[in-house]
């Protein structure tokens, strides 16, 4: 039976007394001793990985792909933007010297397979990370244990559930952090200026490619001599306008269009020899001369309300200068409008996301893409991606939502502070250890710049 002295008012309520308080408090904590479960084996999950490993922290690292880094392996023949000293986190490294690893020279621009192969993989191998690493491990969902979204009482001591397929198998892990680093790859945007998937788009897949297709390469066959729409204002656009241009010198017969919203085409040259970085500088000069040499045809601008098939191809109709407009006898379409973050595996999670970039909520004024390009992003770290989820976190480029402005380096810090916090070292979470170029960092080819679908970019 209660003991009613064991109570005192407070504020009109019955509280137990101090002793009673304590021992009330005294809840237990079923996700104590469980490792951080780590979505995505890329480079940002790795670095995870890596720190977590670097403070003894226990961990399991879980990748959909049958490698590490596997995403970066479709886009394998782009030469990334920036150097090898802004794509190698500083506890992989150690964690790899410690190992006899050899350093690739670092103002070299390694392509997307070399850092796979002579990175990622190498990482991957260590002898602090294999063991708890899974792959072929696509994750479906993840919760709180037998408890659903609408429950608090208890909430942040119970442990991370997560249902996963691996190796086509159902399978659950338990863990008492989540860190998503699962990126945006493969979710992209449509070609249509609402950003709204239409179901002619979506039947046209077949002709339509987004992201990077290595033109000059495996896709040589499916390109040549053929009507190329290249959709797309940012660098991935003018990455595949330049592989089409060198494909036209073989093939003549083919045709390229560019198709963007900006009201000026000159608006994407950039800086061109101005620029500070002078790959980036070189790229704009580049497309700048193929447009003037009417190699390139540029629409611009042009804003596509509708994507269809037709008895030539595809037909593109939407407005040009506030009227209507079509574009037909489309053989093939390269998209590049970014992608976007999907979150259906964490919609049993309570998340604070924002409503238009779709990026950590407290991240959106630090990074929207309407003020702010990759140079002017503010480092930030545990702090403002914490989660209403306790010991949740969303990182990497699927922390940006869809602002195309993520650095690998950003990602890298991000990764570093909430280690150190998760390992109890808040005053490490709380320092700022960012070192780029006032420039900023972009990681594409060395004949593009900042990139939507690459793992870091910047407009």
């Amino acid at each position: 039976m209660t003991n009613l002295n064991d109570f005192i008012v407070v504020n009109g309520c019955c509280t137990p007394k101090k002793n009673e308080l304590e021992k009330t408090s005294l809840i237990k904590d079923e996700g104590k001793g469980l490792p951080v479960a780590i979505i995505g084996a890329g480079p940002v999950g790795l670095a995870a990985a890596a720190h977590l490993a670097s403070r003894g922290q226990s961990f399991i690292l879980l990748e959909s792909g049958k490698q590490v880094g596997a995403n970066i392996k479709s886009w394998g023949h782009i030469r990334l933007f920036s150097p090898w000293r802004y794509n190698i986190d500083k506890a992989a490294g150690r964690l790899l010297s410690a190992n006899g690893w050899v350093q690739p020279q670092l103002e070299g621009l390694p392509t997307g397979e070399e850092l796979v192969e002579q990175y990622l993989k190498p990482l991957s191998r260590l002898p602090g990370i294999k063991p708890f690493l899974h792959l072929n491990t696509k994750v479906l969902s993840i919760g709180r244990k037998d408890t659903d979204k609408m429950k608090t009482a208890n909430r942040e001591n119970l442990p991370y559930v997560i249902h996963a397929e691996k190796n086509g198998e159902y399978k659950t892990f338990e863990s008492r952090a989540v860190i998503d680093a699962a990126g945006t790859w493969g979710n992209p945007n449509p070609a249509a200026s609402s950003g709204i998937w239409l179901a002619d788009e979506k039947d046209l897949k077949e002709k339509i490619f987004y992201g990077i297709p290595h033109i000059l390469g495996s896709e040589l066959q499916r390109y040549r001599n053929r009507r190329i729409a290249v959709v797309g204002g940012g660098h991935s656009a003018i990455n595949a306008l330049l592989d089409l241009a060198a494909l036209k010198e073989s093939y003549p017969e083919t045709e390229i269009l560019w198709i963007m919203r900006r009201n000026r085409v000159e608006d994407a040259y950039g800086g061109e020899e101005k620029d500070a970085l002078e790959a980036r500088g070189r790229l704009g000069s580049r497309i700048h001369q193929l447009v003037d040499n009417g190699q390139v045809e540029v629409i611009t601008p042009f804003r596509i309300q509708l994507v269809k098939k037709s008895e030539t191809g595809i037909e593109l109709i939407g407005s040009q200068n506030g009227k209507q407009s079509s574009l037909d006898g489309i053989n093939e379409m390269i998209v590049n409008t970014g992608s976007r973050p999907d979150f259906s595996i964490i919609s049993e999670l309570r998340t604070s996301i924002d409503s238009s970039t779709e990026s950590v909520e407290a991240l959106a004024p630090l990074i929207d893409p309407n003020i702010h390009s990759c140079g002017t992003v503010r480092p930030h770290g545990e702090k403002e991606l914490r989660q209403p989820e306790k010991n949740f976190y969303i990182v990497g480029s699927k922390s940006y939502g869809r602002a195309p402005t993520f650095l690998m380096a950003t990602g890298y810090e991000q990764v570093r502070s909430v280690a150190a916090y998760l390992s109890g070292d808040f005053a490490a979470a709380e320092k700022v250890e960012l070192d780029l170029p006032e420039t900023g960092v972009c990681s594409v080819n060395l004949k593009s710049s900042c990139d939507e679908t690459a793992p870091s970019c910047c407009n």
